[in-house]
Order: C-alpha cells, then structure tokens, then sequence
C-alpha cells in the first residue's frame, strides 16, 4: 500500500513540474513576444458613440488600446507618468486604461511627452500618441475693443503653447507670447494688427485643442457713449464742485492712442485740494441723454443681440485705464436708468430689486490687491450681475435681454449713467473704511456685448447627431 502511495505521489511531483515547466515557458514567451498597437478607442459609456477611434485623449478619460503582445505587460508610462492598469482589462490583443489626472502634460520632458510606454520584463514598446489636458476655455479678454498696436491678453484655462488666433474676418496672428511656467496655460497675449474691421469672437489653436471666446472682440455694434459722437451724454444742474459730468469734464486719450475723448471718472476739479472726501456718496455721475434720445431705447440693439437672450449671456463692457494702483477706497457703481442715487455698495442701490451693478476691481478674491493698468483695459459685467436680474435668476427665473429693454423704457428717465462713490462699504468680505481719494480713473467705450460662450467640442459630428433627434 505504502509503495502506490509513493508512486502516487511521485506521478503527482512529475505532473506538477511539467506544469510549471509549461507556465514559466508560457510567461516567459509573453514576456518578451512583441508589442504593437493598430488603434486607439475612446471608451465613453454615456455618449452617442460609445467607442470611437481617436488619435488623442485629454486627462481623465478612459481608453481601448487594440494590438498585440499585451499579455505579460509589467507596467505603462503615459507621458513618463507610472500608470496603473488592471490586469482583468488586458488581453493580449486588447487592453483598457484611464488617464490619470496627474499625468504631466505641457511639462512633460520633451523625449517621452505624446508617448505611452510598454513594458514587459523581455521587451518594452514606445506608442507615439498627443495626450492632451481638458479642453482649452476662454474666461476673459483684457481688451476686447483694441486700437492697432496694443496689447491683447486672453485669460482662460488649458491655453498651453496658444500657437494660432483667428480674429474676426478671418485675419491671423501666429505671434504670440505664452504664459511663463508658473501661470502656464492662463494667458496668452498678442499685438492688435491693422485693418481688422470685422467684430465677434476669436478663435485660438493650442495643445489642448481650440477654444472660442464670446462674440465680444472688436465689437462696438452696441455702441452706448464713445464720447466721440456716438450715442448722446446729457448733463444738467452742472457746477464747479458738482456731481455732474459734462462735455467739458472730457479729457483727450492719456496714453495718445487714437481713442480721442474719454471720460475722466473724477475730474480734475473734484481731485484738486483734498479731493473726494470719506464717506461720499454720488461723488461724480456721468448719463446718456436719456429720454431725448432715440438710441437711449434699446430696442434697436436687438438686430444684433437677440431679445431673447438669457441674460448670463448678454453684458455691459467699458474700457478703463488706471496708471497708478488703486486700492483702499472708493469704487464704481453703474444704473440702468435715472431712478437711483448712486449710494453705493450697501446702500439701497444695493437692492435685489434695482437694476444696478458695482465695481470694485481692487477687491479680488476676498482680498485687497492694487489694481492699475499699463494700458486700456476692458471691464465685463454680465447683466446676471446687476441686482435685479441676479435675484431673479438665483430664484430660477430666466430674465433675458428683453426685460433690460422692458425696464428702461418703463423708467421715468431712462438715462443709462455710471458714477464713484467713496463711501464705507463691505465687498466679498473685505470691509472698507473710505479715505479721501485722489486718483485719476479713465474710462471709455460704453457698449452692451453678446456673452454667450461656447465650448468646442472634440467630436462635432455626434453634436449635429444630438440636435437632429
């Protein structure tokens, strides 16, 4: 009994080693058979194409690698970034792995940037393929209505390596200065050229794809006060030391571009002295013409700016011009018609029933930073901002460019105006104790602008799908 035991057990050892013979033959010709990849799908459960081949894929998405020699793949480097994959998803023909959100992108080393790695413990394989971050966006333009020769910053979010900017009517500009490294991918800036006429959006080209910004550039269709003939400024009960601006508180373009009048917020005659004391309300006011002009209805806007534009994408945009920091004190309140006293932030302007808006541009994110300009720069404030309709909107109405029209011609006085106040106030946390001031604020260009952004997408053809059901 005890020698079939034995013999048993000595078929059993034999059988077993000949198995592992076979499994360590097996591991070792995966280890080193040869990788390569046919094609790369983009996985996405929730899309109109669920698999579509690609020859990119931003951070954060999920890919089908299709191929050969997966089997036995010790590791994979995307971008040189050590990126795990579960062996449940790996075949030797086809694998599936998400780019990890940490993955370097525009500061990946140039010799393994646009490159997934496969490495096995025989042999590893180098895949040539653009890895990109998410979708360039377009937030802001510091000067949307430039003069030739000035300086134009576009600020947004994955702007890396901004190589091309279509402007409207087509003209091109490839000159461009990126972002230093430690700002990489939140500005670029470029030099208004000559002879652009045409007005709208702009269009950039960057590593991450392409980006549209609102149809704001250059556009000066809704033109309310230039202070150069277009659109009226009235004035009344001026005096020397009065609140009211008129034509002859005008000042010519500080920086000489071509800009000729602009309006100086404070005039001169107020800052003489000690100029604007603490606590001032309705230091200065500057208006339309109100009710004797023609233009002062808006109604005429809407061949450009539909009237049934929701209001988050409609704004009132002025150009500005600080060449000393401001900060400390003061700040600019902007009334859609005559019916207010420009109080100020905290007074009853402040209201969630008036159509009125503020700005405090040395206020930033809940703290005080000196702002001043080295040129124009252009002011954006959606009308979303103005008390009224943001009260509306936060209670999940839909105001639109209508009502904004509807307002002012239902006002007793539908001047359009804009004013300084210097009073105490409290503005994104920061409370403000007023001091006298004494600054010089230059502005210019007053002029309602569509707003509606647009987010290009990767695949616009299952966008066309999508509206046409």
């Amino acid at each position: 009994m005890k020698t079939l035991k034995y013999i048993w057990l000595l078929c059993l050892t034999a059988a077993l080693s000949a198995s592992l013979a076979s499994c360590n033959d097996d591991d070792d010709a995966a280890g080193s058979s040869p990788i390569s990849v046919s094609q790369v799908y983009l996985e996405r459960a929730d899309a109109t194409v669920k698999e579509r081949p690609v020859d990119f894929v931003r951070l954060g998405q999920t890919i089908r690698i299709e191929g050969s020699g997966f089997k036995g793949l010790k590791a994979l480097y995307v971008n040189g970034f050590d990126t795990y994959f579960n062996t449940a998803y790996v075949t030797d023909n086809s694998m599936i792995v998400s780019i990890d959100n940490d993955t370097p992108v525009s500061d990946a080393p140039d010799d393994v940037r646009n490159t997934i790695r496969f490495v096995k413990s025989g042999t590893e394989f180098v895949y040539e393929f653009t890895i990109r971050a998410a979708s360039p966006i377009i937030t802001g333009i510091d000067n949307t209505l430039p003069m030739p020769g000035e300086t134009v910053v576009v600020r947004g979010e994955n702007l890396q390596e901004t190589s091309l900017v279509t402007l409207p009517g087509g003209t091109q500009v490839t000159d461009i200065t990126n972002a230093p490294v430690e700002e990489d991918g939140e500005w670029f800036s470029f030099t208004m050229p000559a002879g652009v006429t045409a007005y709208g959006a702009i269009t950039i080209e960057c590593a991450n794809g392409t980006a549209v910004s609102p149809e704001y550039f250059n556009n000066g269709a809704c033109m309310i006060l230039n202070f150069d003939g277009t659109g009226a400024q009235g004035s009344w009960g001026w005096s020397e030391t009065g609140s009211m601006i008129d034509a002859s508180d005008l000042v010519d373009d500080p920086l000489g571009t071509g800009r000729g009048k602009v309006l100086q917020l404070v005039p001169e005659r107020l800052l003489a002295g000690d100029g604007v004391a603490a606590g001032k309300s309705r230091a200065t006011e500057c208006w339309t013409a109100g009710n004797d002009d023609a233009r002062d209805d808006w109604t005429w806007m809407t061949e450009f700016i539909p009237a049934a534009t929701p209001l988050a994408e409609v704004a009132f945009q002025f150009d500005i011009y600080v060449p000393e920091p401001w900060s400390g004190t003061g700040h600019i309140q902007v009334s859609l018609m005559n019916n207010f006293n420009f109080g100020g932030i905290g007074s009853d302007d402040d209201a969630d029933s008036k159509q009125c808006a503020f700005c405090c541009p040395w206020i930033k994110d809940g703290e005080v930073v000196p702002f001043s300009t080295a040129g124009w720069q252009t002011v954006t404030i959606p009308f979303s901002e103005f008390r009224k309709y943001g009260a509306e909107i936060a209670d999940g109405g839909t105001p639109t460019f209508q009502e904004v029209i509807d307002d002012r011609l239902a006002a007793s006085y539908r001047n359009f105006g804009m004013g300084f106040v210097n009073t105490d106030f409290t503005y994104d946390g920061v409370e403000v104790v007023s001091t006298p001031f004494k600054q010089r604020i230059y502005i210019d260009n007053w002029r309602i602008v569509p707003y509606g952004s647009e987010v290009i997408s990767d695949f616009p053809d299952e966008d066309e799908e999508e509206e046409e059901q």
